[in-house]
């Protein structure tokens, strides 16, 4: 028999009056949308079209659609009947925040937890209550523990425990403190944690446009260039690279996105500093920001593109950096990725 992977995210079985909560559109019917709670291993609400907006309706497809996932309040709680009563318009913007802020990490330990008891055969819900669920206890959010997982799994999985009621040879139930964590359990949740929660270094990149039309103005450039590099540091070391006179990029990769972002904005200024000494000119068309892997093969792929279609370029042609394929590149039309 296969294990039962369904079950709510949170200890209590439904959620309490004024929380805001994420749910996803099942079907619209005549007084309301029919609605799942996704933190609550989708039991049924309702929202009125009364509830949906502050405003007057002029159109019901226009608030909400079969499918959406948005935060809503819930208003009423049957517990008996399990019936929950929800609203959409009673959702502050900072609310819904908050509740797709939670729901995103809760979601994210939700799967973890799943794929731990999918692996090993077991049914999910007893892994929450010997597990997740503590941890939502002691750390405020799962997420927050599994953070700490990733570095450190003895110090935040050895310490639970949970009771154990047996039945000893002269029939008299006794109940015994065991470890909540076998090897087995511990084993598949650390590689799983640290397979999808190990921070990934961030991309940064600037798009600058830098000319120097004075004598030995390709050295002035160089010489600007590596002075921008110096301006990193072990943390956000900075590179340099042209793309098509009048183009450079300046990358870097780094955990924290704002020091980042500050590095290379400063080492954009420097380089600044060093071409204008020589007359010359530096133009930020992108500023420094994060971008993904789908915006690098955009990158890569309009430069690509360039090289194959042959375009002319400008500047000397004596210059050495003719041979990189120089030509000017308007790169905010060129399909580059922003943040």
């Amino acid at each position: 028999m296969p294990p039962n992977l369904e079950c709510r995210m949170y200890e209590p079985r439904f959620p309490e009056v004024d929380a805001a909560v994420m749910i996803q559109v099942k079907h619209i019917a005549d007084m309301g949308a029919y609605v799942s709670l996704l933190e609550y291993n989708n039991i049924e609400g309702m929202i009125l079209f009364s509830e949906l907006s502050r405003r007057r309706i002029r159109s019901i497809s226009s608030l909400i659609k079969v499918g959406r996932q948005e935060p809503s309040m819930v208003l009423r709680v049957d517990r008996d009947k399990g019936y929950i009563d929800l609203s959409k318009r009673r959702v502050s913007e900072e609310e819904a925040a908050t509740c797709e802020d939670r729901y995103n990490k809760s979601k994210l330990v939700h799967s973890i937890m799943r794929h731990a008891a999918d692996t090993l055969g077991v049914d999910l819900e007893p892994l929450y209550q010997r597990i997740g669920w503590p941890l939502y206890r002691r750390y405020g959010h799962a997420f927050e523990a599994f953070k700490l997982i990733v570095t450190d799994p003895d110090a935040v999985l050895d310490v639970l425990t949970y009771e154990e009621t047996v039945v000893g040879p002269d029939g008299v139930e006794v109940s015994n403190t065991v470890p909540a964590v076998t090897p087995e359990v511990k084993d598949a949740l650390v590689k799983n944690i640290r397979r999808r929660m190990t921070p990934q270094p961030l991309k940064i990149r600037a798009d600058v446009e830098m000319k120097c039309f004075q004598f030995d103005g390709v050295l002035h450039i160089k010489e600007a260039m590596r002075k921008a590099e110096a301006a990193g540091n072990a943390d956000c070391p900075v590179k340099i690279k042209l793309v098509a006179p009048p183009l450079y990029v300046l990358t870097t990769q780094t955990l924290d996105k704002d020091q980042g972002i500050a590095v290379l904005t400063n080492a954009t200024k420097v380089c600044a500093e060093a071409i204008e000494k020589h007359k010359g000119k530096l133009v930020v068309k992108e500023a420094a920001r994060a971008v993904s892997e789908r915006d690098d093969k955009l990158f890569a792929d309009t430069i690509e593109k360039l090289k194959l279609a042959g375009e002319e370029v400008d500047g000397d042609d004596d210059s050495e950096e003719e041979d990189n394929g120089m030509g000017d590149v308007d790169f905010t039309k060129a399909g580059a990725g922003t943040d």
